[in-house]
């Protein structure tokens, strides 16, 4: 499974945070993934391709769930790749016009809506929402152990100009570059793709981001290494590495909410901070923590590591 496809399944089983967050992801994935056919006046049928099962999944739960749709499912292979392709068809039916108005996928008149429409945007949720749909639709990301490389392509310079502006409010800067005739919202630096898997819920792929990081700073650090100073950093950010594949498994086994929380946030701060001395995290920590406590800590991850990979064996 490539890393994008990893991202997807991950996003496709957050959970919302509010009611409408469902309709904000929905409204992303048809505008971006979905493709609308017009047959008569008010009378519109839907498709929507994804390669990733639990992708197609939950654009059929939410069709169902949301606006009692009928759907029907097409599994197709690709002769190319070898790999299914989900089609998930929307045929016309009475109250079909009235759900593509409320996505936000057409107006009062019966035109094609260019931008995103603010109210299903309007709460910070929502948002997050919309922005993960977005990526469920058109997203990728490439493998954290090469470069680093983000992308969401859409049809609409509007649609992407407010994807920009989701992520902008964030503190996420992206760019947008023309290919085509299409638009694409891109990003470039590992930090800047950090905060975006954040922001969407992606925290496990984050968390493997990260430790690539960590990996390839400490490879970098090995490279230039001439004295003792820098061969004692490499050790330091080894013992992170460790620390951060640790933290994989335990998140893996157990999900952050049912952690401790002293664990909690000596995870926030290990992966916010992967190159910082065990003295430094302690004094980042609120309040302050000796070395011994952060050390406490990190022997409390990794215990719960070993326990995590025995159950496994």
């Amino acid at each position: 499974m490539s890393f994008t496809a990893e991202v997807k399944d991950e996003l496709a089983r957050v959970l919302p945070e509010c009611s409408h967050c469902g309709k904000a992801t929905l409204a992303a994935l048809v505008r971006i993934e979905g493709t609308l056919f017009v047959s008569g006046p008010g009378r519109y049928r839907v498709e929507i391709a994804t390669d990733v099962p639990s992708v197609a999944r939950l654009v059929i739960k939410l069709l169902h769930g949301i606006y009692q749709l009928r759907t029907e499912l097409t599994v197709r292979r690709s002769v190319l790749h070898k790999t299914p392709n989900y089609l998930i068809e929307v045929p016309a039916q009475p109250h079909l016009p009235k759900s593509l108005l409320d996505l936000g996928v057409i107006t009062k008149e019966g035109g094609l809506e260019v931008g995103i429409r603010p109210d299903i945007v309007a709460k910070q949720c929502c948002a997050a929402a919309y922005v993960r749909g977005a990526f469920l639709g058109s997203g990728f990301i490439a493998n954290p152990r090469g470069d680093f490389h983000f992308e969401i392509t859409v049809e609409s310079e509007s649609l992407a100009e407010g994807l920009v502006t989701l992520l902008a409010d964030k503190g996420i800067k992206a760019r947008i570059m023309q290919r085509r005739s299409s638009y694409m919202v891109y990003l470039k630096s590992g930090n800047a793709i950090l905060e975006f898997l954040a922001f969407v819920g992606a925290h496990q792929c984050a968390l493997r981001l990260e430790q690539e990081r960590v990996v390839k700073s400490v490879r970098n650090d090995v490279n230039r290494m001439t004295n003792a100073e820098i061969a004692n950093q490499a050790k330091s950010s080894s013992a992170a590495v460790d620390q951060l594949f640790a933290i994989r498994t335990v998140l893996e086994a157990h999900g952050m909410e049912n952690l401790p929380p002293a664990l909690q946030e000596f995870i926030r701060l290990r992966v916010s901070f992967p190159d910082a001395s065990i003295k430094e995290l302690g004094e980042r920590a609120n309040p302050p923590l000796s070395k011994s406590a952060v050390y406490h800590r990190i022997r409390r991850i990794e215990q719960l590591a070993r326990e995590a990979a025995n159950r496994k064996a």
